[in-house]
């Protein structure tokens, strides 16, 4: 009895140690990523930036019904792809962004084009399923907007951010029949295709080497714990370093850490959770259309690696336009760099148009 008491003695101080090692190691990291945040260079307060200003003209507001149900908010700014013949964009935010993040899409491609946006299930105006998050349900869901917006015959130049880029991706593993029939051209900013939490950059480099094991874990808890974000003084310092290049300007910081707050704890943290399984590359490989991949060399979220990984992919198959990495800019690329973006998407959508229907 005594030698079994003993060893449960030992064996409780040896839990003990390793919880309290646990804790010491996460606890460093993230005083070290606060410490960067904190201390990271200011951004730049020039002004407003009315690119980024919600568009004057009022949307074609519509609900779609996703296949379990689930009610999603769509907007159709420009002219309505079922009287007009304007080239047509898709667009699918990231996550915890809504449909507001295109607003610099929207106010420079239109009304000479169509750009529809949708907000993610959970997201903005759309409602919050009971299903769980999967990365199979974004593809579903962007499905069910190309159906309800496309008429017969037409087709969308289709985009996404984020986790709208792997939306896309999604959508075109289970749709891969689809692709060419509804996809004139794709657009894939600041994105993964597989193993998105593996490569991030969020955590400050020339860490101690024992805090190496606790590194994923950290990575876990920053995107899957459903607890509400911190209001502080601090909010914008922590928006900047995680999503926005050293230099952005403080109205585009300011944009970002609102659209991020509006959205619920247990969404940001179901989605984040179905992001740690990714992996569509089948998705990817399925995309056989011109197909131009984005992104920011200073993106801490969805680093350089991921983009000229899927390029390599895009490029062996010879469904490559461009590889377009910018300098300076971070993660939110279409918000930090929406002239370039813009100009990106206006030739693109020029050189490979929307097709009409026969009878049009």
């Amino acid at each position: 009895m005594r030698t079994r008491t003993a060893l449960m003695g030992v064996a409780g101080a040896a839990a003990g140690a390793v919880a309290v090692g646990a804790a010491a190691g996460i606890g460093g990291i993230f005083a070290a990523l606060a410490r960067e945040a904190l201390t990271a260079e200011r951004a730049v307060d020039d002004g407003p930036d009315e690119l980024i200003a919600t568009p004057a003209a009022e949307p074609i507001r519509r609900e779609v019904v996703a296949t379990d149900g689930t009610h999603l908010y769509v907007e159709i700014h420009g002219p309505d792809p079922a009287t007009s013949d304007a080239e047509v964009i898709v667009a699918a935010h990231g996550w915890t962004c809504n449909t507001s993040f295109w607003n610099a899409q929207i106010n420079r491609l239109t009304p000479e084009r169509t750009v529809v946006v949708y907000d993610q299930r959970g997201h903005g105006r759309s409602q919050v399923s009971r299903t769980r998050p999967t990365i199979d349900l974004l593809g579903q869901d962007l499905d069910a907007v190309l159906t309800a917006v496309l008429p017969a015959g037409r087709k969308a130049m289709i985009i996404g951010h984020s986790m709208g880029g792997m939306t896309v991706m999604s959508w075109a593993a289970q749709f891969a029949g689809k692709v060419p029939d509804v996809a004139s051209s794709v657009a894939l900013i600041s994105t993964a295709a597989v193993d998105v939490l593996g490569n991030h950059r969020l955590i400050p480099e020339n860490l101690p080497f024992y805090s190496r094991p606790f590194q994923p874990t950290v990575g876990r808890l920053v995107t899957s714990t459903p607890v509400p974000l911190p209001h502080t003084a601090f909010n914008d310092r922590f928006s900047h370093y995680i999503a926005l290049g050293p230099h952005a300007r403080a109205a585009h910081v300011a944009f970002v850490d609102a659209m991020v707050s509006q959205c619920p704890a247990r969404v940001r943290a179901g989605w984040g959770a179905a992001m740690g399984r990714l992996d569509v590359l089948a998705g990817l490989r399925a995309l056989r259309v011109p197909t131009t991949v984005i992104v920011g060399d200073r993106d801490r979220l969805t680093p350089v690696i991921h983009a000229e990984r899927m390029a390599q992919v895009l490029r062996d198959q010879g469904d490559l336009r461009d590889l377009v990495v910018l300098e300076g800019v971070g993660h939110m690329a279409p918000i930090e760099a929406a002239g370039v973006i813009d100009d990106i998407l206006e030739q693109q959508a020029t050189e490979t148009g929307s097709t009409l229907p026969a009878d049009h």
